[in-house]
């Protein structure tokens, strides 16, 4: 009986653990912490609320950050926390948005009538 009882405390706790799971989204180009490598560790998903679009990025390890989409040729702004958000447009078509010591690489379009960096 104890034997029971002791294979049904672990699966009770065995329950309630949430499983490992792989972050959904697309894919994109990250540097972590301050790493100067970018690597294809982050995902990234699109919400609306309302007429405001958001941009939701994942890493690996459960951090997340929040990006609202905006149309003044900055491409995103930070949507939460402390930290400015800072944007620069590349040549090749990429968006490079840093948040303290996180950079992220968004394939975007630019605006054509928005300032170069």
């Amino acid at each position: 009986m104890r034997a029971l009882c002791g294979l049904a405390f672990c699966a009770a706790i065995a329950a309630c653990s949430p499983a490992e799971e792989a972050p959904k989204g697309r894919v994109i180009d990250c540097a972590l912490a301050g790493s100067m490598k970018f690597l294809p560790d982050c995902f990234v998903e699109d919400s609306r609320v309302g007429e405001r679009r958001f941009l939701t990025v994942r890493h690996k390890d459960g951090a997340f950050r929040r990006f609202e989409m905006v149309d003044d040729g900055r491409g995103v702004v930070a949507a939460d926390g402390a930290d400015p958000a800072t944007a620069d447009w590349s040549s090749e078509g990429v968006l490079e948005v840093s948040v303290g010591n996180d950079t992220y690489r968004f394939p975007a379009r630019m605006k054509a009538d928005a300032p170069q960096s």
